[in-house]
């Protein structure tokens, strides 16, 4: 026979989606509809009922950008219909085929309960007819959500503001109808799609693809296209044998796992992912009252709470079916947080704060990390996963790598301390799977461990925007459960799976470091403001927890547990991975911004209060130090009374450059306003290789994914800035000015007295579009690898480019501090609230290699907001002459956490001490259970062997916990002193009962 494979594809296309289709709802009618447009932000449902509604019809228009409308939909139920299976369908204007990222829908009833979302792929309200009512009324709350992300990608868009997004209505009501549903034809409609999808998914030689080419050309010809409905069953047999072929006992095993993965905000505020979820749960909800099979994991513990405080009857019915083991809340976090750059302690408290939640909601201690979206994963996680009492991690995002295919799906991860956790990488490549023909195959051909290992785990449902699974999907997963040509789907949790894994798989490779995703290295610097927010806001809440625990300690001051709780959560949520990063609409980062502000009134008011009652009444001048380091004659984390350093700075001009000496170091100062020289006086060794602190302008054009990439490319081009407008000395301070385009730069160039240091403040009023701004530092050392700042530790990388892994990591993510050296001698540059970083080498005229360090200062891009990034900024960064990885460590922590002084009548005495630098306390607190225990976190921080006295006041019960303050040991009466044995980088997590 000669091969008509193409011939019967293409009749099958057609009659799937020109009758198929159409025919699974053979009769319709319309409903009738009003309408009340909500005036502004978005109302509660008891008072859209109460609303004043007006008729309108299919064909009107609805929706200025953001706004919300509300359809009142009533139906008839014709008496003909008695006995069929009806719904309604609802079309809000859907002018994509994209879930979540235009109008959507959440239907009620008219006592104002959710029934279910609507979206493009999901636009049947059920009606049950058991109790014989004849009609039908629908509140449905439609959002106008614009469409941000449109057919040309990603081209600025105004939409992302309402300031700026206009008034004009955005879509029009296409359809509300109600429909009889032919059940037989919508399943052979599955069937036929399933079967014709793994068809094509086969080889062109394998007799199975052949197989069911015939049966679906048999199942064509038994269809009469003029009588569907009467013939539907008989062509349906016609695929029974090939649907019934079980799959082959080798076949690879898929774990289904529902999901619906949110973006706590991207192309959308957080006013709106709160009704996101309440759809997107509604929806899952109403699938799981229909199949039982029906598995759902959601992460994010904030989007939980959030539908537990707007949507408390809908909350009840999720808590419900957590119950049951059906409804999974996974993940262990407050949100799915960017891991690359919160601090330690909020790394910690994402744990502390998610897991509890889940405890305290569902009595469910979460045992699995779900991250599937983050870009790129800090080598501080796995130690922290473990210590938060979970076992195991899952992401996808890996697989966006640009350059290197990473090797493994299922292995185990090793941190930066040792710590492995067992994590898979879905091979299917998303996290918004369909569960179409073509996913299941590439998941089965992709997976890396064939030979080790046969299970994998495909997440499905439309996410980024919600929406979640839909009955399609599910109906192709009760036929692909055991069909013999695809990968056994089973409907199962997260845990189930991680559990059957983890016995099924023969020696897993072992991944050690850090997994650097190979592409969206802009987000280490993209919206300064808000990362500079998080940055100042981790700080003073570090602060904020200190000085009000010694308060209430030495003078029995309440403890603030509830401001400090709100301050943490508002924090961990903007710590959302397209909100920290800088990837997020206008809107999002102007909240962003403004929410930082209270929250940082709020702690300062509490630092204040705490610390005027720890220093009491008198005209003394007393310094506090929160650093975990004395300096000045203050203790570590106590008051004092601060001494000056002597001798004092000296500044002078010399041959027409300034130069500024303390003693320690002599900086020089050109007529160009750049480092020529920072001589370390006690080495007697010249620190830099070239001029530095010299700013630098890139083009910045990135394929795609303007906010979020820095493609290579960039170097290509450069203009150094050294036009000065002016330059002068101010007591002993070299102040430079400079512009460029429609940009001003003005600079501070300070040498304290007795430092070994030289601190640069920029005030940057930026105007530039598509531009990057860079900040040089040629070091004259020569270093095969780089030391940076990552949670609770550092990350070594190496400065060549060997191997084309090294050479992709031309971005990288430091936190307070990166450190470049050769044996014996090196340099630090720490920030304030600078993330991006890149470290190159270059070759010296008389031999041997140099090192320049960058920093990333700003970018400019323009989508998703179109002016990112304009306006003022106040960045602070300081060169550490001489510095090992010790002082890098104390000086970044003391950049980020300036002495505060007050007047007051007397010092304050720290509540612990350690007698070891290399061991830092981290956080210090009182308990989460309000139990009036002392809690601190400390770990080792120059990647050594570290043995410590930790001393408290008096006698005391200590115990060594997990985070969530569970202990890991049995409790150990102390008499005031406390010796621990630390590995390189652990943390340790000690409370202490008086």
């Amino acid at each position: 026979m000669h091969d008509d494979r193409r011939i019967v594809e293409d009749r099958l296309d057609r009659v799937l989606a020109e009758r198929l289709l159409p025919a699974v709802h053979p009769h319709t009618a319309p409903c009738d509809v009003a309408v009340w447009h909500a005036p502004g932000e978005p109302v509660p449902a008891a008072e859209a009922l109460r609303a004043d509604y007006r008729p309108t019809a299919v064909g009107e228009p609805w929706g200025p950008p953001w706004g919300t409308s509300w359809f009142r939909i009533h139906a008839e139920l014709p008496a003909s219909w008695a006995g069929r299976t009806v719904e309604a369908i609802v079309d809000l204007g859907f002018d994509q085929d994209r879930p979540g990222f235009q109008c959507e829908g959440l239907a009620h009833t008219p006592d104002g309960r959710p029934v279910k979302g609507l979206h493009p792929r999901n636009t049947h309200l059920p009606v049950s007819t058991e109790d014989g009512a004849r009609t039908r009324t629908w509140y449905v709350e439609a959002a106008a959500n614009p469409l941000i992300l449109g057919p040309r990608g990603f081209q600025p868009t105004p939409l992302g503001d309402p300031a700026t997004a206009g008034d004009r209505p955005l879509y029009r009501l296409h359809r509300a109808d109600l429909a009889v549903v032919d059940t037989t034809v919508r399943d052979l409609l599955h069937d036929a799609e399933v079967l014709d999808q793994l068809m094509r998914e086969l080889p062109g030689t394998d007799p199975r693809r052949h197989e069911i080419l015939r049966a679906l050309e048999r199942m064509l010809d038994r269809l009469d296209l003029h009588d569907i409905a009467g013939t539907a069953a008989h062509a349906r047999a016609a695929l029974a044998d090939a649907l019934a072929r079980p799959a082959h006992p080798s076949a690879h095993v898929l774990s289904a796992v529902g999901h619906a993965h949110i973006d706590s905000a991207w192309l959308w505020p957080l006013r709106e992912t709160v009704r996101k979820v309440a759809r997107t749960t509604a929806n899952v909800c109403a699938l799981m009252d229909t199949d039982p099979d029906f598995v759902f994991a959601m992460s994010q513990a904030q989007q939980l709470a959030w539908l537990r405080d707007q949507h408390p009857a809908l909350f009840e019915r999720v808590r419900a079916r957590v119950a049951e083991g059906r409804f999974v809340p996974v993940g262990g976090m407050w949100v799915e947080a960017d891991t690359n750059m919160p601090g330690g302690e909020a790394m910690a408290r994402q744990f502390t704060f998610g897991k509890r939640f889940y405890l305290e909601e569902f009595g469910l201690d979460t045992q699995e990390v779900w991250l599937p979206d983050s870009f790129g994963y800090s080598a501080a996680l796995p130690q922290l996963v473990a210590l938060s009492g979970s076992r195991w991690f899952l992401t996808q995002k890996i697989s966006w790598n640009q350059t290197n295919r990473f090797p493994h799906h299922t292995f185990w991860w090793e941190g930066i301390d040792g710590t492995r956790v067992f994590t898979h990488f879905p091979p299917a490549d998303t996290y918004n799977a369909e569960l179409t023909g073509a996913e299941l195959a590439h998941a089965q051909r992709n997976f890396a461990e064939h030979g080790y290992a046969t299970r994998s785990l495909i997440p499905f449902g439309h996410g980024d925007g919600g929406g979640g699974p839909t009955r399609e999907m599910l109906a192709r997963a009760h036929r692909t459960a055991d069909l013999e040509g695809a990968p056994r789907v089973r409907l199962e949790s997260p845990a189930a799976f991680f559990t059957a894994a983890e016995a099924d798989h023969r020696g897993p490779a072992v991944w050690s470091g850090e997994l650097y995703l190979e592409l969206h290295r802009g987000t280490y610097t993209s919206q300064a403001r808000t990362k500079q927010g998080n940055r100042r806001c981790e700080h003073l809440l570090r602060e904020a927890e200190l000085w009000s625990a010694t308060a209430t300690l030495r003078t029995g001051a309440d403890y603030p547990h509830d401001e400090l709780e709100q301050a943490w959560r508002t924090v961990l949520l903007h710590q959302f991975h397209d909100i920290l990063p800088g990837s997020s609409i206008a809107w999002v980062h102007r909240d962003a911004e403004a929410a930082y502000a209270r929250t940082t009134t709020a702690l300062t008011a509490l630092i204040d209060r705490a610390q005027q009652r720890l220093c009491g009444d008198g005209d003394r001048t007393v310094t506090f130090n929160a650093t975990p380091h004395a300096h000045d004659g203050v203790p570590a984390l106590g008051a004092a009374t601060a001494t000056e350093p002597r001798p004092q700075t000296t500044a002078e001009r010399r041959d027409g450059a300034i130069v500024l000496d303390n003693g320690l170091l002599r900086v020089t100062v050109d007529h160009r306003g750049l480092l020529t020289s920072v001589h370390d006086l006690t080495a007697d060794r010249e620190a830099l290789a070239g001029p530095a602190n010299l700013l630098q302008l890139h083009p910045d054009h990135p394929n795609a994914w303007d906010a979020w990439d820095i493609d290579g490319f960039y170097r290509h081009q450069v203009r150094d800035l050294t036009d000065l407008d002016a330059l002068f000395v101010d007591g002993t301070d070299v102040h430079v000015h400079r512009a460029t385009g429609r940009s001003r730069i003005r600079q501070r160039l300070s040498l304290p007295p007795g430092a070994r240091h030289l601190d640069i403040d920029t005030d940057v009023d930026w105007h530039e579009t598509e531009a990057l701004l860079k900040a040089a530092f040629p070091l004259d050392v020569h270093a095969d690898r780089s030391a940076a700042e990552t949670q609770f530790g550092h990350v070594f990388r190496p400065t060549h480019t060997n191997t084309s892994w090294e050479a992709a990591k031309f971005e990288i993510c430091a936190h307070r501090w990166l450190h470049v050296g050769e044996p014996g001698y090196g340099h630090a540059l720490v920030n304030d609230s600078t993330y991006g970083h890149d470290v190159t080498r270059d070759t010296c005229p008389g031999g041997g290699t140099t090192t320049t360090v960058r920093l990333s200062l700003l970018r400019a891009p323009r989508f998703p907001d179109p002016d990112t990034d304009h306006g003022p900024h106040h960045l602070r960064y300081r060169l550490v002459v001489g510095a090992g990885i010790a002082a890098a460590v104390r000086e970044g922590y003391r950049i980020n956490l300036p002495p505060r002084r007050r007047t007051g009548g007397h010092d304050v005495t720290p509540l612990v001490a350690v007698d070891n630098d290399a061991v830092v306390v981290e956080a210090l607190k009182l308990a989460d259970d309000r139990s009036g225990d002392l809690v601190l976190r400390l770990y080792e921080s120059r990647g050594t062997r570290a043995r410590t006295t930790l001393t408290f006041d008096g006698p005391a019960t200590v115990t060594t916990t997990d985070l969530l303050e569970r202990p890991l040991d049995p409790p150990r009466h102390c008499p005031g002193t406390l010796d621990l044995d630390l590995r390189p980088f652990q943390i340790l997590t000690v409370r202490v009962r008086r």
